[in-house]
């Protein structure tokens, strides 16, 4: 099946949250068929800047439930900056001061802040650079210089990883962090649901293309709403690229690949054994398999 990637995928409906979209309406839009249940699981990019209008609308016309905001402490902290907050730049932010950092947060909303990037996976990428690196790396973190310690593994791991690169390195060591989300999802109770990261781009799409796969959703489909997100986030494609290069990484960071869902199904199919084995892997059973499909199928 070929699926033109943008034509039929809803632009968002919010003048402030940037990459909005009901999934489950988006997939029926484009397999014009209604596999999944709409309003139920909506994507988008950081709403910490939405309006009092697109707040209210969340919850009076969304009915959102709960959000899982996929951020780091580093990317909250950024963004409580240009919120304006009272964090200097490229702080270390101690444990007792971490609430600073949290996202403007929704009154009636329950919040779910799982970091996909933390963890494992963050230990991962720390040990692909060279020592040398690493110790400098280290000493920029100590002295309170975030950002410049975060250019440092930009440049020497998640550059040459790339965006393929680093969704199969979630994958493989963002386990604990993917098992929470699961868990999440399984719950009925959680539900009307917003998932986002930054972008709602990657991480986002990473989570969306495991609930998609799980559904039995095909690929064109799955790869036609990841790349939507490249339009809905024109508006700020400048400003990340500037970004981007900053810190060392290429333009491939602020779009959205063609091959990137295909890459990504092929390598969940070969390496990990398909979408239902890595689940049970990762410690979301077949049962609670079934009542994600139970919940987002009609």
């Amino acid at each position: 099946m070929s699926i033109p990637p943008t034509s039929l995928v809803p632009t968002t409906p919010f003048a402030s949250i940037l990459n909005f979209r009901d999934v489950g309406l988006t997939i029926n839009a484009l397999l014009s068929t209604s596999p999944l249940r709409p309003c139920l699981f909506y994507r988008s990019a950081r709403p910490d800047s939405a309006s009092p209008a697109d707040r209210a609308a969340l919850i009076s016309i969304y009915h959102i439930d709960s959000i899982i905001d996929l951020r780091s402490t580093t990317e909250l902290i950024n963004q409580a900056n240009r919120r304006n907050a009272a964090i200097p730049n490229s702080a270390v932010v101690p444990h007792r001061e971490l609430r600073v950092a949290e996202p403007v947060k929704i009154d009636g909303i329950k919040y779910h802040e799982i970091n996909l990037n933390g963890g494992a996976f963050a230990r991962a990428l720390l040990w692909r650079l060279k020592f040398s690196s690493l110790a400098k790396l280290l000493a920029y973190m100590a002295l309170g210089y975030r950002d410049e310690a975060i250019g440092i593994l930009a440049s020497e791991v998640m550059a040459p990883r790339g965006l393929i690169g680093l969704a199969q390195d979630s994958l493989d060591y963002g386990t604990s962090e993917l098992r929470d989300i699961f868990l999440l999802l399984a719950d009925s109770k959680n539900y009307p649901i917003l998932i986002h990261c930054t972008q709602g781009k990657d991480r986002t799409g990473l989570v969306v293309l495991l609930l998609l796969l799980l559904c039995d959703i095909p690929v064109d489909a799955i790869s036609a709403d990841y790349m939507a997100s490249e339009r809905e986030l024109a508006s700020e494609r400048e400003e990340r690229l500037k970004e981007m290069k900053n810190i060392g990484m290429g333009e491939e960071f602020a779009s959205c690949p063609a091959e990137w869902a295909d890459e990504m199904v092929r390598y969940i199919e070969e390496v990990q054994g398909g979408v239902g084995r890595y689940m049970e892997r990762i410690g979301v059973s077949q049962e609670m398999q079934e009542r994600i499909r139970g919940t987002m199928l009609e």
